[in-house]
């Protein structure tokens, strides 16, 4: 799913209309019209505190919003920089691999 189908989704969801949703965040409800259907410029992509404000509005989880527009939310960048060399560990681990480690992860 792409961050613009999710938004709209959970604007949905709420019964929130384009200028409902827009009010509440404080942009234009064309910039989230365009943002839902996926005809934002890269440039004009929202923003971090943009994507917090919209999760909190909808009730939504702020990381799961921020991964879909293809940002690192706040507490896993911080930890990335902390211990690069175990992400980079872990990056290099196949989806069977990691299936395993987190297995293993919740059975302590």
């Amino acid at each position: 799913m792409r961050f613009g189908e999710r938004l709209q989704a959970l604007r949905k969801a709420k019964g929130y209309t384009l200028r409902d949703l827009a009010a509440k965040v404080g942009v234009g409800f064309t910039y989230l019209s365009k943002a839902e259907n996926g005809k934002l410029a890269f440039a004009d992509y929202p923003g971090e505190a943009l994507i917090v404000k919209l999760a909190k509005a909808l009730d939504a989880d702020a990381d799961e919003l921020l991964i879909l527009a293809k940002k690192i939310p706040p507490q896993i960048r911080k930890r990335v920089l902390q211990r690069p060399d175990a992400f980079r560990q872990l990056a290099g681990l196949n989806d069977e691999e990691l299936d395993r480690l987190l297995e293993v992860m919740a059975d302590k």
